[in-house]
């Protein structure tokens, strides 16, 4: 997998480059319904199929995506507990 098979996924999904492993499925899932012929869907076959490798190299990418559990990282996916720390006042027993 390259990184411009990567982007690639994330455009045939219609995807943003910052998500939820819940709405890569979510999505998916709205796809499939929606283009897969046994439903009524498109009669474009080769849709489906790239809806469907996308996701596999989508699943692929996060299956073996090394987390980060820095503190620096934690405040990026929780800008509100960056911005309580940062602001917070021990006077009024709000410290860290």
């Amino acid at each position: 997998m390259t990184y411009h098979d990567l982007q690639q996924a994330l455009a045939i999904l219609n995807l943003t480059d910052r998500i939820t492993m819940r709405e890569i499925k979510e999505k998916h899932r709205a796809l499939v319904k929606q283009h897969h012929p046994d439903a009524g869907g498109t009669e474009d076959h080769a849709q489906i199929t790239r809806i469907n490798a996308a996701y596999a190299i989508l699943l692929s990418y996060v299956t073996h995506y090394r987390f980060s559990f820095s503190e620096a990282e934690f405040y990026e996916q929780n800008p509100e507990e960056r911005l309580r720390c940062q602001f917070s006042d021990p006077l009024w027993g709000e410290n860290r």
